[in-house]
């Protein structure tokens, strides 16, 4: 069964740091691209970032290039999104999801097959 758990969100203050982990729940995400979207309340979802399998990255957002960064450890088998000068803007709920591909998909990539729960990021003024 697949399943992706997000954490490290939290509330944080404007111009401060969080790094966001997905991991894998009884199965490996060593193979797959794992990609980070968001979505606030009212608002539409904002896809984020991807990384391949071979660690191959595309960012997605004007907003977040510069500040965020995503990554994986094999060991950890864990992928992470780092998120650094934080705004009052990028609050919103955070996902991690999975086509279970190697590379990141051609689509949105909110619509991959498989996501997480989610973990919220508050950033306070």
């Amino acid at each position: 069964q697949v399943q992706l758990v997000e954490s490290g969100g939290g509330l944080v203050q404007s111009g401060g740091s969080l790094r966001l982990s997905c991991a894998g729940s009884s199965f490996t995400l060593d193979f797959y691209a794992i990609a980070w979207f968001r979505q606030a309340p009212g608002k539409e979802r904002e896809e984020l970032a991807c990384i391949t399998s071979d660690g191959r990255t595309t960012y997605y957002l004007d907003s977040e290039k510069g500040r965020f960064s995503i990554s994986r450890d094999k060991g950890e088998n864990a992928v992470f999104l780092q998120m650094n000068s934080l705004k009052v803007e990028d609050s919103a709920v955070y996902y991690c999801a999975t086509d279970l591909g190697a590379g990141c998909p051609g689509h949105k990539i909110y619509f991959m097959d498989y996501r997480g729960k989610g973990t919220l990021v508050t950033v306070s003024p």
